[in-house]
C-alpha cells in the first residue's frame, strides 16, 4: 500500500517536472511549470496540480498572478489537519489551490503593515460567495509577510519573489485554509451563543445564503454580560436583534472603516463605526478579533451585543468593557439555553499558528529569504505526503 501511494505522487511530481522542460520565457525566465518543477521544496504542490485534471495547463497560461506556494513541510504538516483528515472530493482539493493563486502580481515590497485583501483565482460559488472571489489578507508583521486565511489561520513567507512568466510566487510555511461557512466558523472561533441564538431564530441558512456579508459576532462573554434578559426574548425580538448584526452587500474589512461611517444593517437600521487609533468600535461594541474570513464575506468578534433599539449609545473608547446597549440587563454565567446542542471544537484549528521548526527552517519565526530556497525537503518526501493526501480523496467544505 505504502508502494502504490508513493508511486501515485511520485508520478504525478515527475510528469510535471518533465513538462517544465524547454518552457522558460524568451529571456530566460521560467515558466511556473519550471519554477515548481525544478524547486524541490515544491514537490508536494507539483505533484496536488497535476492531479487536477486541466489545472496545470490553466496556471500555466495565466498572467499577473501571484502563487502562494506552500513548502513540502507545509504539505507535511497538513496532512495531519483536522482540515486533511476529512477529504472526499476532488473538486475541493481543486478549489484549495485555486486558493493559493492570487489574482496579480504582488512583490514581498509591495506588502505593508496595514492590511490589504487581495482576490483569489477561487470564486466557485459551493466554496465562496463573494463578488470578485474569495480573498486572502497579506499585512507585514515584523519583518515577515504573513497571509491569513480561513480561521484566521496565518501562513508566513519564507522564500519571496520567485519570478516566472505569468507573475511571482511565494514558498509558506503553511497550506492556506479555504474560508468555511458561517457556522462552522463560529464554532471554531468558541461562538457557540451566537450560533445558539441563529440556530433557535432559524437564521443559520439564512445567514450562510446571502453574498458579500459583514458579520459583527458577540463573543459568549457579550451574551452573558445580558444574560438576564435573553430569556425574555420573543422569537422576532431575537431575529431583530442578530440581523442588526449584519451587514448584506458589502464585505468591510476593517482597513475599510473609518470614523464615523453609518452601514445599513439587515435588520434595517444603521451601525455607527468610531475609530480610535487602531481601535475600532461598532457602536458600542469593541472589535476584539477583526477580519475573520468566512465563505460568503467576513467576521469581526465583537464584545457588546448590538441593540437595534438603542442605537445612540456610543463606545467609552478609554474603557476596557463596554457597557451593554440593553437597559437593565444583569450578567449569567449560564449560556444553557443558547449553547445547548452546539458542537464543542474538535481541534485548535482557530487562529493557529504553525510550530516553529526546531532548525530555523520552515517555522515563519525567521526572516524571509529571497532566491533558491536552501535545505529543501527531498522530493520523495513531498511525494509521499501528496500521495496520502490524494489517496484520502477530496476536502470537506461546509459552504
Amino acid at each position: 500500500m505504502y508502494r502504490q501511494l508513493f508511486s501515485v505522487a511520485a508520478l504525478a511530481a515527475t510528469v510535471f517536472a518533465q513538462n517544465a522542460t524547454n518552457s522558460t520565457g524568451s529571456e530566460g525566465t521560467p515558466s511556473l511549470t519550471d519554477l515548481l518543477g525544478s524547486t524541490e521544496s515544491l514537490s508536494s504542490l507539483a505533484a496536488a496540480i497535476e492531479s487536477v485534471p486541466g489545472l496545470g495547463e490553466v496556471l500555466g497560461s495565466a498572467t499577473n498572478v501571484t502563487v502562494l506556494a506552500p513548502s513540502n513541510e507545509a504539505f507535511e504538516a497538513f496532512m495531519s489537519s483536522a482540515q486533511a483528515q476529512s477529504f472526499s472530493e476532488q473538486d475541493a482539493i481543486q478549489a484549495l489551490l485555486q486558493y493559493h493563486i492570487i489574482m496579480g502580481t504582488y512583490r514581498s515590497d509591495a506588502v505593508t503593515d496595514m492590511p490589504v485583501f487581495l482576490p483569489t483565482m477561487l470564486n466557485s460559488t459551493d466554496y465562496a460567495n463573494v463578488t470578485g472571489g474569495q480573498v486572502v489578507q497579506a499585512v507585514m508583521q515584523g519583518e515577515n509577510v504573513v497571509f491569513y486565511s480561513g480561521l484566521l489561520n496565518n501562513s508566513t513567507v519564507t522564500t519571496a519573489d520567485q519570478e516566472f512568466t505569468g507573475g511571482v510566487a511565494h514558498i509558506i510555511d503553511r497550506v492556506l485554509t479555504v474560508p468555511r461557512n458561517v457556522s462552522s466558523t463560529a464554532i471554531s472561533a468558541g461562538l457557540s451563543a451566537l450560533v445558539g441564538a441563529l440556530t433557535q431564530a432559524e437564521l443559520v441558512d439564512t445567514v450562510q445564503s446571502l453574498s458579500d456579508v459583514t458579520i459583527f459576532a458577540p463573543n459568549n462573554s457579550a451574551f452573558n454580560a445580558i444574560g438576564s434578559s435573553l430569556g425574555n426574548l420573543s422569537m422576532e425580538m431575537l431575529t431583530d436583534i442578530l440581523t442588526y448584526h449584519v451587514v448584506n452587500g458589502t464585505v468591510a474589512y476593517s482597513s475599510m472603516l473609518e470614523n464615523d461611517m453609518t452601514v445599513p444593517s439587515l435588520a434595517g437600521g444603521d451601525l455607527s463605526i468610531t475609530v480610535e487609533g487602531t481601535d475600532i468600535f461598532v457602536n458600542s461594541a469593541k472589535v476584539l478579533i477583526p477580519n475573520v474570513l468566512i465563505a460568503n464575506g467576513v467576521v469581526h468578534v465583537i464584545d457588546n451585543v448590538l441593540n437595534p433599539n438603542n442605537t445612540e449609545t456610543e463606545p467609552d473608547t478609554e474603557a476596557e468593557v463596554q457597557t451593554p446597549a440593553f437597559e437593565g440587563a444583569t450578567s449569567t454565567d449560564n449560556l444553557g439555553s443558547l449553547t445547548s446542542g452546539v458542537p464543542t471544537p474538535t481541534s485548535a484549528e482557530f487562529g493557529a499558528a504553525p510550530t516553529p521548526a526546531e532548525d530555523g527552517g520552515q517555522g515563519g519565526d525567521g526572516a524571509m529569504e529571497t532566491g533558491t530556497p536552501e535545505g529543501a525537503a527531498s522530493k520523495k518526501e513531498g511525494a509521499v505526503a501528496m500521495a496520502a493526501l490524494f489517496a484520502a480523496g477530496g476536502l470537506y467544505m461546509n459552504a
